[in-house]
């Protein structure tokens, strides 16, 4: 049953990723036709085809490979300047070719596999030939998709299901646990090593179910205040008064210096006081409608902001775990087959029925919003890529009306296919490591 219940998470999952690359294409090609652009191909996937059919002028299918999708769209790359080419009997276009360099080749064999199966009546519904805001409206359809897909996932959530907070218990702070040693944040394992140091509450002789009364004689009231006047501690003396089963007692040590969140939402470390327990607390269920659900992706997008610029640098901390130097972040980032990996397990885990649909919903949510982030990134080969030529292009276009300038024409995004080339190949390995670690080094389901 439990191997059943896995492979149904596993499957949901995929078949919900499919579905937002779908939606994404989707964004891309109606725009694009309903400002009458030809588009020729819409498919689910890469590699060979396993299904297709011809809807029209497009055909639509599903390739072997899915790990995206992709459209058509006649004319994404205008003809060079110098080398407009020729109509042929037949009244295809024949276009010179370059062998000045390497990047002038692939240039030139791009342009020429863009522009060799063009018709002559397809000359006026070119994409490059689109207004530059008709261009940002289709390019930004797909990724727009993606965000959307993840806003209405999370105020389906947050609107039913609510949002499931840890908090402490009211009153004075009732130690839940308290820690053997002093583990760094940044290593992210909960299993001691004979060289870290004994935690200051476990020196104190701290134990579960202690309660503090008071802290360096400030009388305590509340988690929170005991949380701030340990920071404030720094490696200082501390003097910790607390009752065990209704005997008060005094322990005296000194808190050390660590590396911490600076709040249970905002993970910038900072160095701090650190003594090493944690309270008793309740689950707090917090329900809201869209502007709840837009202020909680704000903050979900700055902290995924911050993974896109961090994404180089943790998916190298991947290759190392691959390679054994170090133990894999559970919290870095994670592929498709990770993600799977991650549905299959909450399926398959003694949860109520409602808890397992709530994390797979929040699951696909939390992969639209990143993939919607990821493609507004304004490099080649992604849609930000095409959203800032079109935008250079209008701004060019604006300068040299002011200046009563000549039109300098449309922007020549084949220029940029170096670009493109090199962030492409950056993608694919980054792509490989996160899978190859999700097979060697997976990241589990926390079930804490």
């Amino acid at each position: 049953m439990t191997t059943l219940l896995y492979l149904v998470g596993v499957v949901l999952f995929v078949l919900a990723i499919l579905a937002s690359i779908g939606l994404h294409e989707l964004g891309h090609l109606i725009p694009a036709k309903a400002f009458g652009g030809k588009v020729t191909q819409y498919f689910i996937g890469f590699g060979p085809t396993v299904w297709s059919r011809q809807r029209g002028e497009t055909e639509v299918g599903l390739k072997a490979i899915p790990l995206g999708g992709y459209v058509k769209i006649v004319g994404m790359l205008p003809p060079g300047a110098d080398r407009l080419g020729e109509r042929q009997a037949d009244g295809s276009l024949k276009v010179r070719k370059s062998n000045t360099g390497l990047f002038t080749q692939l240039i030139s064999d791009a342009r020429a596999a863009e522009w060799e199966t063009i018709r002559p009546e397809d000359e006026d519904r070119l994409f490059y030939k689109l207004s530059w805001w008709k261009k940002v409206v289709v390019m930004a359809g797909g990724p727009s998709v993606n965000l959307l897909i993840a806003f209405v996932l999370f105020a389906i959530l947050f609107g039913s299901y609510g949002l499931r907070e840890l908090v402490a218990d009211k009153g004075r702070p009732v130690l839940d646990e308290v820690t053997t040693c002093v583990i760094p944040y940044v290593e992210h394992r909960t299993e001691c090593l004979p060289s870290d140091p004994a935690s200051p509450a476990k020196i104190a002789g701290l134990l579960p179910g202690d309660e503090i009364t008071s802290f360096n004689g400030v009388a305590i009231s509340g988690w929170e205040q005991l949380r701030q006047l340990v920071r404030a501690n720094q490696d200082g003396t501390a003097t910790i008064g607390y009752l065990r089963d209704g005997v008060e007692h005094t322990a005296t040590t000194n808190t050390t210096v660590e590396a911490r969140p600076t709040s249970e939402t905002d993970e910038t470390l900072v160095q701090v006081g650190f003594l090493g327990v944690s309270p008793t607390s309740h689950v707090q269920v917090i329900r809201g409608g869209p502007l709840f659900t837009l202020g909680q992706m704000g903050g979900m997008v700055a902290d995924s902001v911050e993974a896109l610029v961090k994404l180089p640098v943790r998916v190298w901390g991947v290759a190392e775990a691959i390679a054994g130097v170090k133990e894999r972040d559970p919290n870095g980032p994670v592929s498709i087959v990770g993600g799977g990996r991650i549905a299959g397990e909450t399926a398959s885990e003694d949860f109520p029925l409602g808890d397992k649909a709530a994390a797979l919903v929040s699951l696909v949510a939390g992969f639209n919003l990143f993939i919607g982030l990821f493609n507004f990134v304004p490099l080649l080969p992604l849609d930000g890529g095409h959203i800032a030529g079109a935008l250079w292009e209008a701004v060019r276009r604006l300068l040299a009306r002011l200046g009563r300038l000549p039109d300098p024409g449309y922007v020549d995004v084949a220029k940029l296919l170096p670009v493109a080339y090199v962030v492409g190949s950056a993608l694919l390995v980054m792509g490989v490591v996160l899978i190859v670690g999700d097979l060697v080094v997976p990241v589990h389901l926390s079930t804490d």
